[in-house]
């Protein structure tokens, strides 16, 4: 058997002690995984927390008024939430002489972090908050919502709710202001009450829920139904096949000026028709009368299946 030399002995040893490296370093990283998926990754001692009367000091202008915050009233299993319920562990912050890196700040960009601290309290009011329109186009918690100087105490929002929406939603609010409209300028509604503002984003209408008519019904009962005859585009098309949601410059907010013209839109090829032997009244020609004025029961009827009185 040959007799190795000095330098294959050498790369052999190299080779060995190289390969031990590896696997310790392996199995290092793999025990320090382990430890670190055991820990919670916001876990903080006590001793790391202050509490709320060592932030009087220097924010007095957010802490003055915070007893009458709804999150300092709010109960947490005994406990209102304080400062560090949100802004995390301040201990390092206080020592550091208020170093704005030692502790967490709401800068308004729509961060995850951000969303994940509310979402701790919140995420079972808001299941699907991760998929909603809002948070889909890049829009936080605190794009709405602020925790300090809130204009609106029911949820704590940055604005009044109307003035809020049309921040975003500009091309809406002219619709408001048009002579048949839903009277969200004068107080009456505000966008809430038909909007869901965290719905997904598949189903951003109003309210989010099965049968969209329901939120147009909420108001309006008396076309509620149900029906032994029901004119079938309330069904299937819904409300706002024939009513303009917002706000509409004709009457009962009709997407048409003209009624005949809006029911000539399913109910004729052509809404200037005319057919020989047709009588008078039916000859969409001369609209001497409103189709209305006989088919009053234009959302369904109980008693003709021609939608009569």
């Amino acid at each position: 058997m040959r007799r190795l030399g000095p330098i294959e002995k050498l790369f052999i040893l190299l080779s060995v002690s190289t390969i031990f490296g590896l696997a310790t370093v392996r199995a290092e990283s793999h025990e320090q995984r382990a430890e670190d998926a055991t820990q919670e990754p916001t876990s903080a001692a006590p001793s790391d927390f202050v509490g709320s009367s060592a932030c009087v000091t220097c924010h007095k202008e957010v802490t003055g008024e915070y007893s009458s915050n709804p999150h300092f009233r709010h109960d947490h299993n005994g406990k209102s939430t304080t400062c560090e319920s949100c802004h995390g562990p301040g201990r390092k912050h206080v020592e550091s002489g208020g170093d704005g890196a030692k502790i967490f700040a709401f800068t308004g960009t729509g961060s995850k972090e951000e969303d994940d601290i509310c979402l701790g309290c919140h995420s079972a009011s808001l299941p699907a908050f991760k998929h909603d329109a809002h948070t889909q186009a890049g829009i936080g918690c605190v794009g709405c919502h602020s925790m300090h100087t809130f204009k609106s105490e029911k949820n704590m929002l940055k604005q009044p709710e109307t003035k809020l929406c049309e921040t975003c939603h500009a091309d809406v609010k002219p619709a408001f202001e048009l002579s048949s409209h839903h009277k969200v300028n004068e107080g009456a509604l505000t966008c809430s009450d038909c909007h869901n503002p965290h719905a997904t984003v598949d189903k951003q209408s109003p309210m989010s829920v099965a049968d969209q008519n329901q939120v147009c019904i909420n108001c309006h009962i008396d076309a509620a139904g149900p029906f032994v005859y029901e004119h079938p585009p309330v069904r299937t098309e819904g409300c706002i096949s024939c009513h303009a949601p917002h706000g509409s410059e004709n009457p009962r907010l009709l997407t048409k000026s003209n009624v005949n013209e809006l029911c000539t839109q399913c109910h004729t090829a052509t809404p200037n028709y005319t057919e020989p032997g047709t009588k008078p009244f039916h000859n969409q020609k001369t609209q001497s009368q409103p189709c209305t004025a006989c088919h009053s029961r234009v959302h369904g009827s109980n008693a003709s299946s021609f939608f009569f009185k």
